[in-house]
């Protein structure tokens, strides 16, 4: 049993490798096998991020802050292991701190059989663990349906949480919660049951509200990955542990991970769309009140990516 949920299942285990592709003369850019000049890739940044990104209702881009703890249920040991490091090093070049041994995983990956039922099993006993109550905290109650009985190879839910960018308290009240003295007085003090932010600075552009993913469950059925290597297995649920990805998205026009089920031979790992998506949200200042400016950002952080890459390698 690992951490805050568990289930019940077998294994197959995975083979690896992999290998990435090189850079072209300036000023073009290179993105994997496709080419393409300054507003042309604007404008596959501005599609890749609409397609892929996927807040939660009514909120900005979360992330993980700080640490990320991941555990591994019903794979072989060498299996379970491989899959723990590879995301806990991509979750580092992010800039993450990856759990220590023996932590409390924060990212759970169940593999099973049959993942409709260990889906719904787990949202039947764990309720409150997919929805906690808060407002912005999870997708909501369609999505959660969908990751119940929709059948996905690899399906994920997770969980996040508006807090304040400078001291990390949760900026947002769960149900039935009531705080402090007024406690005894709540039916006519609405102070009892809000949250209490300071805000350091008074701006209509900025907030001081973030919000942050802190819980993720990603089920595997194990039949639909017998394909894929173990490090296509780690490196797609990297990506989509990592940011809030869209399972419906539609990514056939671009070179990502997403796709390795679509064609496992076209795409070995992460690609650099992958890597400039995630170091681009990693990376972007996230407090932007305007949800569509905050979003403009990821897509600029995406951007320098691409340009410090083509620095790097001579482009």
């Amino acid at each position: 049993m690992i951490g805050w949920l568990a289930a019940t299942a077998l294994m197959a285990a995975i083979q690896v490798p992999a290998a990435p592709a090189a850079p072209q003369d300036p000023p073009v850019t290179r993105i994997e096998d496709v080419v393409v000049t300054g507003r042309q890739l604007d404008q596959m940044i501005e599609q890749f991020v609409g397609e892929v990104a996927e807040p939660n209702g009514y909120r900005g881009l979360a992330r993980w802050n700080r640490s990320l703890c991941v555990g591994v249920a019903n794979l072989r040991p060498e299996t379970a292991q491989y899959i723990v490091d590879r995301v806990s090093t991509v979750a580092e070049d992010v800039g993450l701190n990856p759990g220590d041994p023996g932590c409390r995983p924060n990212l759970l990956i169940v593999a099973t059989e049959d993942g409709e039922a260990v889906a719904r099993t787990m949202v039947t006993e764990r309720g409150k663990d997919f929805r906690a109550g808060g407002t912005g905290m999870d997708r909501g109650r369609i999505a959660l349906a969908d990751f119940q009985e929709t059948n996905r190879p690899i399906r994920w839910w997770q969980t996040s949480m508006p807090v304040d960018s400078e001291t990390g308290a949760r900026a947002v009240r769960l149900r039935g919660e009531c705080e402090g003295a007024a406690c005894g007085q709540a039916e006519n003090n609405y102070m009892a049951y809000a949250p209490v932010i300071y805000a350091s600075s008074a701006s209509r552009l900025n907030t001081d509200i973030v919000d942050d993913i802190f819980r993720t469950v990603v089920i595997v059925d194990i039949d639909d990955v017998a394909g894929l290597t173990v490090l296509q297995l780690a490196d797609y649920i990297a990506m989509v542990s990592l940011a809030q990805i869209n399972p419906d998205a539609d990514t056939r026009t671009f070179g990502t991970i997403l796709n390795v089920f679509e064609d496992p031979s076209a795409v070995a790992t992460l690609t650099d769309w992958d890597l400039a998506y995630l170091q681009g949200l990693y990376r972007s200042e996230q407090n932007e009140r305007n949800r569509t400016a905050g979003r403009r950002e990821v897509e600029n952080s995406i951007r320098r990516v691409h340009a410090r890459t083509g620095q790097d390698t001579g482009e």
